[in-house]
């Protein structure tokens, strides 16, 4: 019975120290620029196979050869336009959080403020078309004599279907 207890508790803790098993990026840099830098890219690059995380949250073996391609091109002392095109050319307009300004990606860039605008444009075409008329439906008192005006002020204030019957 003790045994089959320390066979259990052993196998328990073997599971456990599993999570301990986990790569973890430990990249040591020359300065404090350098492990900014890095850490930036990895922040703002999105892993080809994660749908939408960044290198820095991703487990996947992409992103730990993502994470360490960032750290040796760094180490080479590439500017950082040289990394984001060498990235870019490599996996496409995909990997940046932000993509760069290029004929492909315009309709991203000014899409919504093209759409914001249209609707404000459009909504207030419908407010002045509206309001217009209005102004024409309501008729010309000018017109009316003034047994007309008051006739039409009565029926206009009366509260019940009755009172405009007599």
């Amino acid at each position: 019975m003790r045994i089959a207890f320390y066979k259990l508790c052993t196998v328990f803790s073997l599971l456990l120290a599993c999570s301990a098993w986990a790569a973890i990026d430990a990249y040591e840099f020359d300065n404090e620029v350098d492990r900014k830098r890095y850490l930036s890219f990895i922040e703002e690059m999105r892993c080809p196979k994660c749908q939408n995380q960044n290198l820095s949250g991703s487990d996947s073996p992409i992103a730990s050869d993502l994470r360490r391609e960032l750290y040796l091109l760094i180490q080479d002392g590439r500017s950082d336009m040289e990394i984001v095109d060498f990235m870019v050319d490599r996996y496409g307009e995909y990997i940046l959080y932000r993509p760069r300004l290029s004929s492909t990606t315009i309709l991203l860039w000014f899409g919504p403020v093209v759409l914001l605008i249209g609707g404000i444009v459009s909504l207030i075409l419908i407010v002045l078309k509206r309001r217009s008329r209005n102004v024409k439906v309501q008729p010309e008192r000018a017109d009316l004599t003034p047994a007309e005006r008051a006739r039409l002020d009565a029926l206009l204030h009366s509260d019940s279907p009755a009172d405009k019957k007599s």
